[in-house]
């Protein structure tokens, strides 16, 4: 039994890891995030900004996308319409990471598709990881 479970687990979470856009452009917060989901084994593909979201996302499926919405050159918002608009990423959750805490946002970022909205200042980064991995795990 204790072999099977190994094998198992192996294929499941080291030989197809979950992959997730992470779309953040503070640097400092970007490592944090890529560390903790590494240990948690799961792949993250990462852009600084939201030219480069959209660009990775011609060649890349992810499991799931982590969007900051104040981002240099193409808002989050921006982000969102665009993957929301791509018959390619009908479904994909949508996580929003921000530290824009206004109700507005928040109801903007549900119309927009948002699966869960995070205030960064709320919100440390083992809940954060352990919210997103509970997600992951969900869509198997």
């Amino acid at each position: 039994m204790g072999f099977f479970f190994c094998f198992l687990w192996y294929n499941c979470f080291v030989m197809n890891p979950k992959k997730i856009l992470l779309i953040e452009d503070d640097p400092f917060l970007s490592s944090l995030l890529k560390n903790r989901f590494s240990q948690a084994h799961v792949e993250v593909l990462h852009a600084h900004d939201g030219e480069e979201a959209l660009a990775m996302l011609k060649t890349n499926t992810p499991d799931l996308v982590l969007l900051d919405l104040i981002l240099p050159k193409k808002s989050g918002f921006e982000v969102m319409q665009a993957i929301r608009q791509d018959p390619q990423f009908p479904n994909v959750p949508i996580i929003i990471t921000s530290n824009l805490g206004q109700s507005e946002d928040m109801e903007k970022t549900k119309e927009l598709g948002a699966t869960e909205y995070f205030v960064k200042a709320k919100t440390s980064i083992e809940d954060l990881v352990s919210n997103i991995t509970s997600i992951l795990d969900a869509q198997k």
